[in-house]
């Protein structure tokens, strides 16, 4: 499998010039933890993560650093004291976010990315084309991806899975009832699995079920049912 079958495509992106406060209240109200800055080409220039704001001066947790004179420990981790210092008084997105991002492609094997989280100690990377992003791998999206297995490796039919599947989104994108998100379809051996909320209506759970018995390959359907509607995360 690939970054592209199970990639989150409908993501939430940040301006560099947003304020502090307004991203705050994005990932608040969006609930998600983080965020692609990108610029006005929508190219990536970073990323903004929860973590970016739990040191602030605004509530009191910005770290203490105690120093009463100078001395060779100063001068060695000046920069990190200034580093910190911009991150708990810095007033917009591109002064506290991250500018050395890791990312993949959209062909990048879904192997190569779970090694990567592990090795980078990271939670989710961008998928980009061109410099500009494309989508979101998180940890989540590779566990579904695990749900959807029978604990039995690849077989030579994957690429007839990624056929499925596209052809299963090309046909749902046709109909204003289908409102799912790409990430919550994952194809397995031509079994097609949904991840849906509990609270669907049952007319549109029967709906997603027979769009994908109507695609050709198809061999089963499997629902996946979560107990409240599932936001993308960054």
């Amino acid at each position: 499998m690939r970054a592209m079958d199970v990639m989150t495509t409908d993501v939430i992106t940040v301006d560099p010039d947003t304020t502090v406060q307004n991203l705050a209240t994005l990932l608040a109200e969006r609930g998600i933890s983080g965020a692609p800055v990108v610029d006005s080409n929508g190219r990536l220039v970073g990323v903004i993560s929860e973590g970016d704001l739990l040191h602030r001066a605004e509530i009191g947790t910005a770290r203490r650093h105690r120093v009463r004179r100078r001395s060779w420990w100063l001068d060695h981790f000046a920069s990190d004291l200034a580093r910190d210092y911009v991150k708990s008084h810095g007033r917009t997105v591109k002064e506290i976010m991250t500018r050395d991002v890791v990312t993949v492609t959209e062909d990048t094997d879904l192997a190569e990315i779970a090694a990567l989280l592990e090795a980078k100690r990271i939670k989710r990377v961008p998928v980009v084309r061109e410099g500009k992003v494309v989508g979101i791998i998180s940890r989540a999206n590779i566990v579904r991806a695990v749900g959807a297995t029978k604990g039995t490796a690849p077989r030579e039919g994957e690429g007839d899975d990624r056929s499925i599947r596209a052809r299963l989104l090309a046909e749902l994108g046709r109909e204003e009832w289908a409102q799912v998100w790409p990430e919550d379809i994952i194809v397995r051996d031509g079994i097609v699995h949904f991840w849906l909320s509990a609270e669907e209506p049952t007319e549109k759970r029967q709906a997603l079920r027979v769009a994908a018995e109507t695609i050709a390959g198809v061999r089963g359907v499997e629902e996946h049912l979560v107990p409240a509607p599932m936001i993308p995360a960054f």
